[in-house]
């Protein structure tokens, strides 16, 4: 038995929608379903946070450090 990870949706009807490789033969097949331990709040939570973030990450006036900044751990002092 050979097995492929996929990603899929559950809809509001309860039924899974994933799109799997074209070189996949037609016919039944056996399904493992894995849900996320983390609660949806946490998925949330760090998704809005990227999207909050994105543009000040991007903006380059935000970048105040280089490595040329500091010392390193393991110089002499």
């Amino acid at each position: 038995m050979k097995a492929i990870e996929l990603i899929g949706d559950i809809d509001e009807q309860h039924r899974l929608r994933a799109s799997v490789p074209e070189e996949l033969p037609a016919g039944p097949v056996r399904l493992i379903v894995l849900l996320s331990e983390e609660d949806a709040a946490g998925t949330v939570w760090a998704h809005g946070l990227a999207r909050e973030w994105a543009d000040e990450l991007r903006d380059s006036r935000q970048d105040l450090y280089t490595l040329a900044d500091g010392q390193l751990i393991d110089a002499a002092r």
